[in-house]
């Protein structure tokens, strides 16, 4: 097998290489039954206590109590951009707050549903790079959505807005189970496991059971929480293999890193090896205001743009994947989810330096 790489891909991201030896030692025999995983029935007892397993562990970790619902869905958050005010909306107005391109899709879903759709808070005015603080918040909204952390602009909630009676909605995709937080404020929380959690296919959803009593009847029976709810996830064949594959990543945070309270303090310091490196020195700067900075990305620029391509291909040489800032906005950016070890991270910044003192 050739040498693997450094992996500061955005997602799909790096995943623990405990996870993927042991997912290649069952890939032809699962625990037994002569069968792979992916062969695996979805009714079969082996495949439900993964499910539960992966059910309860998400349990634990969050510190979630039983009015809450563990879901399993297809179709990326960007389906849940839809699911959640054709859902929740039960009449209200929705709330949003803006803060990049994720939250800003998220909007637009909610105006094409037809929900009477408030932007109540926005960073657009210094192009996302910070996490708004003067936020309306209005009690008649049925809730108020924020993004949890800002994948493109390298920015993140340091602590969540107090929305009173009004629950919480979050797409936390890209920094769930990075961190330790107080779910109770939380009517629903949705993740895209290509993270933080697993591979693609999958869409972690979590959800109160006070919000399940919103679903309308006459929303089609896919598109509807209460179905998967009702049905542990199971209504029809859902992603076996995606859910395995999360099942052993949330076993890893759980009894190889020892929950989240470590997990946290690993990302805190894996962050400050690269923004301590970042602030430093003038040749890399910063695209995130420090206040609002993500754990998870980080994106910077060079000096010149023009500098960039040398920069990838050197990293590429040296064995560091990924680090090309979205289309959308260009520069630079290092993905340092769960499973990146600050190994990874320090190799980054003596390359950094490397680049650095060779201009």
């Amino acid at each position: 097998m050739a040498q693997r790489v450094i992996n500061f891909n955005p997602g799909p991201s790096a995943l623990p290489l405990s996870v993927l030896e042991q997912a290649k030692s069952e890939m032809l025999d699962f625990q037994g039954s002569g069968m792979s995983v992916l062969e695996t029935s979805h009714r079969s007892k082996n495949f439900e206590a993964v499910l539960d397993s992966a059910i309860q562990r998400t349990r634990r970790l969050l510190g979630l109590d039983e009015t809450y619902q563990v879901l399993f869905i297809q179709g990326g958050a960007s389906l849940q951009f839809a699911m959640v005010p054709m859902n929740l909306a039960a009449g209200k107005p929705v709330d949003y707050v803006d803060t990049g391109v994720w939250s800003t899709k998220a909007i637009k879903e909610a105006r094409l549903c037809g929900k009477e759709t408030r932007v109540v808070g926005s960073s657009e005015d210094m192009q996302f790079t910070y996490i708004p603080e003067k936020i309306v918040i209005n009690p008649d909204a049925a809730y108020l959505h924020i993004t949890s952390n800002n994948t493109i602009r390298g920015t993140r909630w340091k602590s969540f807005p107090d929305a009173g009676a009004v629950p919480l909605v979050s797409d936390m995709s890209s920094d769930i189970f990075s961190r330790r937080f107080d779910p109770r404020p939380f009517g629903l929380i949705y993740a895209g496991a290509q993270k933080n959690v697993g591979p693609a296919g999958v869409t972690l959803v979590i959800i109160r059971e006070d919000m399940l009593k919103r679903v309308p009847k006459e929303l089609p029976t896919m598109l509807r929480y209460s179905t998967y709810a009702e049905n542990r996830s199971l209504y029809n064949t859902p992603p076996c293999f995606s859910i395995y594959i999360c099942e052993l990543v949330l076993k890893w945070i759980e009894e190889t890193i020892g929950g989240l309270d470590q997990m946290e303090k690993i990302n805190e310091e894996k962050a400050a090896v690269l923004y301590d490196y970042i602030d430093s020195q003038d040749f890399y700067r910063g695209t995130a205001r420090p206040d609002s900075r993500s754990r998870m990305n980080v994106t910077f620029l060079l000096p010149e743009a023009e500098m960039e391509k040398d920069f990838l291909a050197g990293a590429a040489d040296a064995g560091l994947y990924g680090l090309k800032g979205h289309r959308s906005v260009g520069g630079l950016r290092a993905s340092i989810y769960n499973a990146t070890t600050i190994e990874a991270v320090k190799a980054l910044v003596d390359y950094m330096k490397h680049f650095a003192k060779g201009r």
